[in-house]
């Protein structure tokens, strides 16, 4: 099926081209007007209904009216000369938020950007008085905006609102601060603007350079990047197009992610068919073009369809997690996957065919026998010391594994303090608890579904006030209807840090839980809350995910291989890969930066990229080295050339690959997870692909494939021909 689909592209190259070129355009079109519909930002909405924070959610919503796709600015307004806020201060501030909130905001447009592919988030603002500082330093005010807040048009409707608040109050001779996780991630964006652009130029710089110093080429160089565009356009619209169909909400970040992921395995992909193809062309000079490009993307395309469904196993078991966030990160890629392995059979080879030995202009490498490179010295040097080779990959990873002993897992955001939104909040827990302008908030109902009286929560309040870490209590409020309270509870910490998730999730909940009048049931929600139970969900989805998707992955493996012992080395050096990254990671920042731990989402990210990704340049060298050994010859020569002629293409892809993680260091809060994914797949790439795997080949032999191994073809057995009668003597067989 491979072949007929390669072989089908090549032979109708030009079409095909085209054929991607719409796809590209109507889905790249498609995906930018359904992505905003199919993704969500709040949290809270990804747990599981089980979980005491999703009911706290229910109710706000159904009870208090606050819309699921709300975002809270907390506006601190205060005297620009410094002194105290007096009685026409904070009349003057009252009018100013009144005027603020009966005007609307508008959402800036870009003037090339036609109005149907954005949707328009223009909208009033709900503004209300939130608390005055003790000391009158300051009054607070809760602005309350809807949209995702990574979205682009939101972020812009937040900066219109800001700009018309410092001018209304600036007015007023008040300054303002803003705070609050839209402030955060606007603060954040704005300040990693310029890191964010350049990192994107340098991994398109990169991938160029790469080409251009392997191939000599200018085609070479931006034929990937031009493919993987097409491609990933279309898998943008793919994905985006199947959530709207079937209901499944995506995270504001999988875009990105997405977009990151296809362009690493994208180039990974044409790269191993770029080299196969001038090796091809090398050795049969005579070949035409169009059916050499035809026998390598069979050949290959195999090898790469394999790897791509590692991918798609590791990512689709996702789809089992409880953390609606991963059940839907895993679907998403796997599909966008699926999509570039159908562009790996049949755009990319169709491009070689197109091209042809063009392709490779204006080097003249086609026309001379390869130089012997570091790569061939290498090769056989690994070939005469496999043990030596084996050794000092096996310390490498196992001195760096040894850092996952004592690690801790981090539940905190890793938010940016050094942001305008940070100094606010910061401002404002020098006079209130830090968690006011987020407090905790306890939500409770009547079991029987009868109204309540405000009164009947004093003993409640009385004893959240009691509890070691809370600020202030607020008197219990309820609803329209009267069948559900609400009890505000500002912590003295930072609502996003590990300590107010352990209070949230402890003591506070233990309070509701005994005190909460008879009758009633309570349930505790707000940020603190909310990360409490995502935490307690990712580690129940880790104990579920990572055996699913390594049986999943030894299953592919064991198909594509026809080995019982070749899966087993190859899942033991992934695993010794994985447990080495986790341990720099830890090394670095738990034992080198005093961090409170790595990221508690990094383990599962780990295992699923460095593992699933990896398990790609293991597939695509193993399966050439089981080639080799159907030569005649020793195992060993095999190895050394299976190790000469995919070296290269290993180590540009990892290198390319890396890169694109890389950039990931721009986004606010993913430089662990940047740095990890980076070290993971350089590992993967260079160490375990390129040294442990090929060593274990060479002192395995043809065992390495055991109970079937491959056999060097027989030379036909001549048939024996009775020379004539009238021959010679001293001519004779006989």
């Amino acid at each position: 099926m491979i072949r007929a689909l390669t072989g089908f592209a090549t032979r109708h190259a030009w079409k095909v081209i085209a054929l991607w070129g719409v796809l590209a355009m109507g889905l790249g079109l498609l995906g930018p007007m359904l992505m905003p519909r199919v993704t969500q930002s709040q949290t809270g909405d990804f747990l599981p209904k089980s979980y005491d924070s999703a009911a706290a959610l229910r109710i706000a919503e159904d009870n208090f009216g606050v819309r699921p796709d709300a975002v809270t600015i907390t506006v601190l307004v205060a005297r620009a000369d410094g002194a105290k806020l007096g009685a026409a201060d904070q009349k003057k501030i009252e009018d100013g938020a009144a005027k603020l909130a009966k005007r609307r905001v508008q959402m800036p447009r870009k003037a090339d950007e036609p109005d149907f592919l954005v949707k328009d988030h223009s909208q009033t603002p709900r503004i209300a008085p939130a608390a005055t500082a003790p000391d009158r330093s300051f009054e607070l005010l809760t602005v309350e905006l809807t949209g995702n807040p990574s979205e682009e048009g939101v972020q812009g409707v937040y900066k219109n609102f800001r700009e018309g608040a410092r001018t209304e109050f600036g007015e007023m001779g008040m300054r303002t601060g803003f705070t609050g996780s839209m402030a955060q991630m606007s603060d954040t964006v704005e300040a990693n603007k310029t890191a964010t652009t350049v990192g994107g130029a340098l991994v398109m710089g990169l991938i160029v350079l790469l080409n251009v110093l392997v191939f000599r080429s200018a085609l070479a160089a931006v034929l990937p990047l031009l493919a993987v565009g097409l491609i990933g356009a279309a898998a943008s619209g793919v994905v985006a197009g199947a959530a709207e169909l079937t209901g499944l909400k995506l995270d504001a970040n999988t875009p990105s992610l997405i977009s990151v992921v296809l362009l690493g395995i994208g180039i990974d992909y044409l790269l191993f068919l770029l080299f196969r193809f001038r090796e091809h062309l090398r050795s049969r000079p005579d070949q035409p073009a169009r059916e050499a490009a035809a026998e390598v993307s069979g050949r290959v395309g195999t090898a790469i369809t394999s790897a791509a469904l590692t991918i798609v196993a590791a990512f689709a078991t996702l789809g089992v997690a409880s953390f609606g966030q991963f059940r839907a990160l895993g679907p998403a890629i796997a599909l966008a996957v699926l999509v570039m392995l159908l562009g790996s059979l049949t755009l990319m080879p169709a491009l070689l065919a197109a091209c042809g030995r063009a392709m490779f202009w204006p080097s003249r490498s086609l026309r001379r026998a390869p130089r012997e490179g570091f790569a061939a010295r290498y090769g056989r040097f690994l070939a005469r010391r496999p043990l030596a080779v084996l050794a000092a990959s096996v310390a490498l990873l196992g001195t760096l594994a040894a850092g996952v002993v004592g690690v801790r897992m981090d539940y905190s955001l890793g938010e940016d303090s050094s942001t305008p939104a940070a100094a606010t909040a910061a401002e404002i827990a020098r006079a209130l608890p830090a968690g006011v302008s987020d407090p905790t908030t306890v939500y409770l109902v009547a079991k029987d579904g009868s109204t309540l009286d405000a009164g009947r929560f004093d003993g409640l309040a009385k004893a959240l006030s009691g509890v070691e870490g809370v600020g202030r209590v607020a008197p219990a409020v309820l609803s329209d209807d009267h069948r559900a309270a609400r009890i505000d509870v500002s912590l003295n910490v930072d609502s996003q840090s590990d300590r107010a998730r352990a209070l949230a999730s402890g003591p506070v909940r233990a309070a509701v839980a005994a005190h909460a009048p008879a009758g009633t049931v309570g349930h505790v929600g707000g940020t603190a809350a909310i990360f409490a139970d995502v935490a307690d969900a990712v580690d129940h989805d880790l104990a579920v995910v990572f055996p699913v998707a390594a049986g999943l992955i030894a299953l592919i493996l064991l198909l594509l291989l026809r080995s019982l012992l070749a899966p087993v080395v190859l899942m033991l050096a992934v695993g010794l890969g994985f447990a080495a990254t986790l341990g720099a990671a830890t090394l670095l920042f738990q034992h080198g930066l005093n961090r409170p731990g790595v990221s508690f989402t990094l383990p599962l990210v780990l295992f699923l990229f460095v593992v699933a990704l990896g398990t790609d340049y293991n597939i695509l060298i193993t399966d050439r080295i089981r080639e080799e050994m159907a030569h005649p010859g020793p195992a060993r020569a095999a190895v050394a050339r299976a190790v000469r002629h995919t070296a290269p293409a290993v180590a540009a892809a990892g290198v390319v690959l890396a890169g694109s993680f890389a950039t990931l260091v721009a986004t606010p809060g993913s430089e662990q997870m940047a740095f990890s994914l980076t070290v993971g797949i350089l590992l993967s790439a260079l160490v375990l692909s390129l040294a442990v795997v090929p060593a274990l080949a060479a002192l395995l032999g043809r065992t390495l494939w055991w109970p079937l191994r491959p056999t060097p073809p027989q030379p036909p057995t001549p048939r024996h021909v009775p020379p004539p009668t009238s021959a010679p003597h001293h001519l004779s067989t006989h």
